[in-house]
């Protein structure tokens, strides 16, 4: 059975030092995939941007510097509920938003009732997403 949690919460994309705008960014969780955070950004004139990582990945980043490679989330300062910076890189193209502590908490909060931490083995569909994941390839080979 998949189920679901969904938040919208507002980011500010910060151009620089002197300039940012804040955007809606929906984060979602699945049963389906325990251990994935799912956010999509929606930033003005653009598709909307997905970009998926670890649960735990974004737990640590609210209580201190966390993540290696493309994703980097951490407290934007020592006080204790300080924004969060979530950083993502691809390549030499990087984008920096940061977002209250709060609303994350509390999706993270939800996404626990939903699949506690530690639990997502028993939720995972390891062989169902590994089927999906080669026909998918397969798909995209032969298209080619």
């Amino acid at each position: 059975m998949r189920e679901s949690v969904q938040a919208e919460v507002l980011m500010s994309f910060v151009v620089s030092e002197e300039l940012s705008f804040r955007i809606p960014v929906e984060l979602r969780y699945e049963t389906d995939d325990p251990y994935a955070v799912r956010m999509t950004f929606h930033l003005p004139g653009d598709t909307p941007v997905t970009w998926a990582f670890s649960r735990d990945l974004l737990l640590d980043g609210v209580l201190g510097p966390s993540g290696d490679g493309d994703v980097h989330i951490a407290p934007t300062g020592p006080e204790e509920l300080a924004d969060i910076a979530i950083r993502l890189q691809v390549t030499g193209d990087r984008a920096l938003f940061h977002v209250r502590t709060a609303p994350v908490v509390a999706f993270l909060d939800r996404t626990d009732r939903l699949v506690p931490l530690g639990q997502e083995r028993t939720f995972a569909d390891f062989e169902g997403n590994l089927d999906k994941a080669l026909k998918d390839i397969l798909a995209e080979e032969n298209a080619g």
